[in-house]
């Protein structure tokens, strides 16, 4: 059953707003290589290509404004004047940004943006005189040809690639079989076919022109050899007589890359843009004029890249987070029968049927976790898809800084959780305009201090453990500690006093605070302190830190640890006040027992000293009167480490390690942000898992002489009154 007219133009939409955003960004790149290579007709071309499948897709959407405007500028850069046209660089950013205030108008997300000055400045490009440069003489090859018609330049290039590559041209004539009721479906077959063992250049007649209902002719390169080819092209009900012609031998490969990476410009019968997931909307044909050679998209590695393309299936993220909430689901199942064998087991200790239970249950748990693995991969994507934008974001604030900037890229291909990439895309994206804005210093600057006039920024990420470290660092100016101790004084955030006391790293943290900005003046980039915080805040909701490393005159390095999902968490449990809470198991280093005669008091603050190490410390709950008179009372001290630095937890007694299913607390339910979430466990009760941040900067806001408690049986109660629509916490078991 089809869907209706309105559904399906729904669908299509949404498809075609998914996949424009990979057109803007490749739009994007192209401008950038344009901007450093000035006139180059490839790079042009491959504007081109881009501009003319947004057209495409654009139109067969109904998205008129945003097809005209594309068309018009489709139209320019077919023209020798706008390749040597000094701005066409400027124009294309121009044009990539006006497309996307489009998109998002047509999304809902605002006015559709005034598009006068783009079209005035395409129309420089049209009225500007042609530029005659000059060409160097190219070897061209030019395969005699049945028909006698002429060879585009496009056609031309891709034969000249085609045997650079080390393959052999072949002129292909297939008669269609007149009992055959579909011969234009009949030509795509043949040419589907023979695309396994080959590249298909060029395709000839037009689908069209009368004559291609009666043969199809392809110029075709391959290193195969003619009866190859032509048992290929023998398809039965659909091809008639067949006929191959060498036109050129293959010649020995000059270069190991695939006619697929090299062939730029296929011709007109090149597998349209949807074979090569540029955008699978180009399908829906807008025009039934065929497009020129030069707007085709680069065709896929014979035999290799179609394969690929054709087992790529677009999922949207909702349908796999239903499954990733069913898989927490079934962990929670899991962790109900292990707590109902453990039970058999006590009772029935002599039973037989234990074993079988058990061997049963750890099946059961090696195949959750292969699923439960295979879920999270699916939701891994490459952090590319992140940093694939600030090539352009780091250009445009360098022009508006007036710095000169390189940006490096690595680790690109490191995975992490699509929640989490586009969580963070926001504080990078400001934590790296800082670097270029506050701290690349000004060509003549960097000069006059031995350096090299352009600075540098380099974005890294790699797996470190079960976390994903995101590394932004410059050879900038650095942060000056000093600096910082003034502004926070003149601020009004401590006094000379307490800023003589505090180490470099409790300086720096001043940066995260509201309304903090050492800048000079406001800017349009920088300077109304606000940013770093919210940066701060995001990382923190993520159960993320963020670490700064700075050197006065060598750069800084702002270190971002993340979690490789939100989902599911290996946790430490334990008890205070007979409330039973969690922690994430990897924050914790190490466990320690002490007395409580060996807490004391520092400036009405409570702190341990560990192996030669003073630990502050972070009491849950207030201490009893009885405990305190009793200073040989036992405690457990959870040494946590939180933003790069140890803390002392005091808990009453702990549970154990598990597995936990985060279950979010909306903010009706449970209005603190001192915790992250809830989890279920087998046995019914429920565990609240604290936001360690969050916990210590409580602390760190608390008055001195109750800085050292937190009471936390003060939350549950609050949410034992908002009633958690989950299970009833109680005390022990």
């Amino acid at each position: 059953m089809t869907n209706p007219p309105d559904e399906r133009g729904a669908e299509l939409r949404e498809l075609f707003f998914e996949t424009s955003q990979e057109l803007l960004q490749a739009l994007n790149e192209e401008s950038l290589k344009l901007e450093k290579h000035p006139g180059d007709e490839e790079i042009v071309r491959s504007i081109r290509r881009t501009v003319h499948t947004l057209k495409g897709d654009s139109a067969a959407c109904g998205l008129r404004e945003l097809s005209e405007l594309a068309h018009l500028f489709e139209d320019a850069l077919t023209l020798e004047s706008a390749v040597a046209h000094g701005a066409l660089a400027e124009i294309s950013f121009a044009a990539a940004d006006v497309f996307a205030e489009m998109l998002a108008a047509y999304h809902g997300k605002g006015a559709m943006p005034a598009t006068e000055n783009l079209r005035q400045r395409i129309n420089e490009l049209t009225a500007a005189p042609a530029v005659k440069k000059p060409r160097r003489r190219k070897k061209s090859i030019e395969p005699a040809r049945s028909s006698g018609k002429g060879w585009t330049d496009a056609e031309k290039r891709a034969f000249a690639q085609a045997q650079a590559a080390g393959l052999g041209l072949y002129e292909i004539v297939v008669k269609i079989d007149p009992h055959c009721t579909m011969p234009i479906a009949a030509r795509q077959l043949i040419q589907n076919a023979i695309s396994g063992i080959g590249q298909v250049l060029v395709v000839r007649p037009d689908a069209k022109s009368p004559a291609a209902s009666k043969q199809v002719e392809f110029v075709f390169a391959s290193a195969q050899p003619q009866e190859q080819i032509a048992a290929k092209c023998q398809i039965p009900t659909i091809a008639g007589d067949v006929t191959v012609i060498l036109i050129e031998a293959a010649a020995p490969a000059k270069t190991s890359a695939p006619i697929g990476q090299q062939a730029e410009e296929p011709g007109p019968g090149a597998a349209p843009a949807l074979a090569v997931s540029v955008s699978p909307v180009s399908a829906s044909p807008v025009s039934a004029k065929p497009a020129p050679a030069e707007e085709r998209a680069p065709a896929p590695e014979p035999g290799l890249s179609q394969a690929l393309v054709e087992n790529i299936l677009r999922v949207e993220a909702g349908r796999i987070d239903n499954v990733l909430n069913l898989v927490g689901e079934l962990i929670i199942g899991k962790s109900m029968l292990q707590q109902a064998l453990s039970e058999f087991g006590k009772r029935y200790p002599k039973e037989l049927l234990r074993g079988k239970f058990a061997d049963a249950m750890a099946f059961q748990a090696r195949v959750l976790n292969d699923l439960q693995r295979s879920v999270m991969k699916i939701r891994m994507v490459p952090v590319d898809q992140l940093f694939r934008r600030f090539p352009r974001i780091v250009r445009d604030v360098a022009r508006q800084c007036g710095r000169e900037v390189d940006l490096e890229l690595s680790g690109q291909e490191t995975d992490l959780d699509k929640g989490i990439l586009d969580a963070i895309a926001e504080p990078l994206t400001h934590l790296v305009r800082n670097a270029v804005s506050h701290g690349i210093e000004p060509a003549e600057q960097r000069r006059s201090q031995g350096k090299s006039a352009r600075g540098k920024i380099r974005l890294n990420a790699y797996h470190q453990g079960n976390q994903v470290v995101v590394e932004i660092s410059d050879d900038g100016r650095g942060i000056d500690a000093q600096k910082i101790r003034a502004k926070a004084i003149e601020l009004g955030m401590m006094t000379a006093e307490e800023a003589a006391r505090l180490s470099e790293a409790e300086t720096l943290d001043f940066i995260f605070r509201p309304g903090f900005s050492t800048a000079e003046e406001v800017t349009e980039v920088s300077g109304r302190g606000v940013g770093m915080d919210v940066v701060q805040s995001v990382l923190q909701r993520l159960k993320a830190t963020i670490h700064v490393e700075t050197n006065v005159g060598q750069g800084t390095t702002f270190r971002l640890k993340l979690p490789l999902t939100l989902a599911i968490i290996k946790a430490l449990m334990f008890w205070v006040e007979q409330r039973l809470y969690a922690i994430p198991l990897n924050a914790v280093s190490q466990i320690a027992r002490t007395m409580e005669s060996e807490v004391h008091q520092v400036d009405n603050y409570e702190v341990l000293q560990l192996r030669n190490q003073v630990l502050p410390l972070l009491r849950l709950g207030r201490p009893s009167a009885a405990n305190i008179d009793r200073k040989s009372s036992k405690l457990f001290v959870l040494v946590i480490t939180v933003l790069e630095r140890k803390y002392g937890l005091i808990v009453d007694s702990l549970e154990g390690e598990e597995e936990l299913v985060i279950k979010a607390l909306d903010d009706q339910t449970f209005a603190t942000d001192l915790v992250n979430g809830a989890s279920i466990l087998g046995d019914g009760k429920v565990v609240l898992i604290l936001n360690l941040p969050a916990v210590v900067e409580h602390v760190a806001r608390t008055r001195p002489e109750a800085a050292g408690m937190v009471n936390c049986g003060l939350l549950l109660n609050h949410a034992d009154r908002a009633r958690l629509p989950l299970s009833s916490a109680g005390g022990r078991a």
